[in-house]
């Protein structure tokens, strides 16, 4: 699943900070919130919504270009580990960031479009600018035998 938008992007050094640090994403002082008995309902208060990423995905990729710095990817399993390089060979944003989510097997439902435009809807309600969201079709069609063999019998008189 990808989500981009066309913003300011982010430096390496943003992407480090921002991303990277438990204490700037507000992590740390979400889970010490929890420790102190506070609902885990009041997560969006604490900047830890980046991370609810791995609830679904095993691998998060952050691509990203700021008009002050090159473009670079960000990329982390979870496990308190992650790197940060410069993008030579991806597509290349003029500016913004593009978030990947790997997502785990077990969470596929969150590709269905009907899942996304319902997520989207309740979770954007207040957002002034549009959201769109590209999708993917393809659909099957059945071909009797007759037409399979004209279809190939027409390949082979035009070669």
């Amino acid at each position: 699943l990808t989500i981009w938008d066309t913003g300011i992007g982010m430096t390496k050094l943003e992407l480090i900070n921002n991303l990277g640090t438990i204490a700037k994403s507000g992590t740390k002082a979400f889970m010490e919130a929890l420790n102190a008995g506070a609902d885990i309902s009041c997560i969006g208060q604490f900047g830890v919504g980046f991370y609810s990423a791995y609830l679904v995905a095993d691998r998060v990729t952050v691509v990203s270009k700021s008009q002050e710095d090159k473009q670079h990817i960000w990329e982390s399993s979870a496990g308190g580990t992650f790197t940060v390089i410069e993008d030579f060979e991806g597509e290349r944003l003029t500016r913004g960031t593009k978030v990947i989510l790997h997502m785990k097997s077990d969470n596929l439902e969150f590709l269905e479009e009907r899942r996304l435009k319902d997520l989207i809807k309740k979770h954007s309600e207040f957002i002034s600018f549009p959201i769109e969201l590209y999708v993917e079709k393809t659909s099957e069609k059945e071909v009797s035998d007759d037409e399979d063999e004209e279809k190939a019998e027409g390949n082979k008189e035009t070669k």
